[in-house]
């Protein structure tokens, strides 16, 4: 009875952990992955040390290498003067900038900015393999030109 309990605890959490992961950005599953190999190397360390094995221990500081490098380009990137600042979600967008993004020129008609969100939608939509993120600027593209707000 007591396998049966552990075994249905377990079924669970591998159900609360793949809806987790199904939900979860690009960017936290290379996190949550950076830290599996971090926590792997130092285990691996651990049972080296233990076993006598000091020199053979210092191979598992390869498994830090991601978080290593990560960090590395993180303080790069705060640390160049010169680099823009990355831009902000939900950030208001210019009327130059939402011209530039649907490929108008001023002036337009509110025929041509429909005309050039309809050619950008077929490419960019998510449902037909695009990217979330540029559907969403071409809606705003349209919208700021079509003084929604």
């Amino acid at each position: 009875m007591l396998m049966l309990a552990a075994g249905l605890g377990l079924l669970a959490a591998l159900l609360f952990a793949a809806r987790s992961f199904s939900r979860a950005s690009v960017a936290n599953i290379k996190a949550l992955l950076a830290w599996i190999a971090a926590l792997a190397g130092l285990s691996l360390m651990a049972l080296l040390l233990l076993t006598g094995r000091g020199p053979a221990a210092l191979s598992g500081l390869v498994l830090f290498g991601p978080l290593i490098w990560n960090w590395w380009k993180q303080h790069a990137a705060a640390q160049s003067p010169g680099a823009p600042p990355p831009a902000r979600r939900g950030s208001a967008m210019s009327r130059a900038e939402a011209l530039q993004i649907l490929g108008l020129v001023d002036p337009v008609s509110e025929s041509d900015v429909r005309a050039a969100w309809v050619r950008l939608m077929r490419v960019a939509h998510p449902d037909g393999g695009g990217s979330d993120w540029i559907a969403a600027r071409v809606n705003q593209a349209k919208d700021v030109l079509l003084d929604r707000r």
